[in-house]
């Protein structure tokens, strides 16, 4: 193949047909006909000097050329995306801009920014990807995430964190079990709630613990956002330390009552690739956003 020049619409059909390893369904995808797929693939085959698929039965299996094909095309694909990107910004805010972050801020709170922001940029598509701190973060690096709110520091030398503001950390329970039991009761007989995997959150945990003399007999970890764990004391699961911007309502009616403030506050940050930065899309988002950040708090 030395001195060759493959297609890049071969390669995408090849990329698409090796995902879903069913020539129909790609063909449906890219809008081709089935024997311009087939067609594609053995031109492509043919330049490569290798197959890049076989069949077992009624299954279709990458061969071993085509499994490193895939990595490559794979790779190819995400700088020719980002090449895309970083064109469509040379004319300023364009395209799409995916925003992630826990479900509470993207219901409660970046809904009206969108808004906003959508007024003085129409063309801008906007998406809201609802995730944990720690998924943001994983997003953002893998460029699924065009920027991220986060409630935990992010030791990454590739991330660029601008703090939005401070909450206080509550540990709440529901009205319920708080009218049934006394404090030491509830301490010791209902599961702490807690958020899976490791953040910087853990240390405002560990303060609140140590503050408190508190050592929890059970905990139960949620993989989900800190919507999921409110929930879950709502529902008398048990108690949680919770971030006081999340829960106001739940304070204010009474549905949830504090058991103790933390001292150490939670901060809430923006974070973005620090080499997309200054793409004029992310820019002007983040302007808006850290602009109007504590007005919408």
């Amino acid at each position: 193949m030395k001195g060759k020049i493959m297609e890049l619409r071969n390669l995408k059909t090849f990329q698409v047909v090796a995902e879903h390893l069913n020539m129909t369904k790609a063909a449906k995808i890219l809008g081709y006909t089935q024997p311009t797929i087939t067609l594609q693939i053995k031109v492509l085959e043919g330049e490569l000097g290798h197959s890049l698929f076989t069949r077992i039965g009624k299954k279709t299996f990458l061969t071993p050329a085509g499994k490193r094909l895939q990595i490559h095309t794979d790779k190819l694909f995400r700088v020719v995306d980002e090449l895309e990107r970083d064109l469509e910004e040379l004319n300023g805010p364009s395209g799409t801009l995916s925003i992630a972050a826990s479900e509470y801020y993207c219901s409660h709170y970046l809904s009206s920014l969108v808004n906003a922001y959508i007024k003085l940029h129409p063309q801008v598509k906007l998406k809201l990807l609802p995730a944990n701190s720690l998924e943001v973060i994983k997003k953002v690096l893998n460029n699924e995430a065009d920027m991220g709110i986060i409630a935990c520091e992010c030791n990454s030398p590739d991330i660029e964190q601008y703090v939005l503001g401070k909450e206080k950390a509550v540990l709440v329970v529901s009205a319920e079990i708080f009218k049934q039991h006394t404090g030491e009761e509830i301490l010791s007989d209902y599961p702490f709630l807690s958020y899976h995997g490791s953040c910087s959150f853990d240390t405002v945990i560990q303060q609140c613990f140590s503050e408190m003399n508190y050592n929890p007999t059970t905990t139960i970890e949620f993989g989900g956002s800190d919507e999921t764990i409110r929930r879950a004391v709502l529902n008398q699961t048990g108690v949680a330390l919770l971030g006081e911007n999340v829960i106001k309502e739940e304070l204010v009616n009474g549905t949830l009552v504090p058991l103790h403030y933390c001292t150490q506050e939670i901060e809430t940050s923006l974070i973005y690739l620090k080499d997309r930065g200054e793409g004029p899309t992310i820019h002007s988002f983040s302007d808006l956003l850290k602009d109007t950040w504590q007005a919408t708090i």
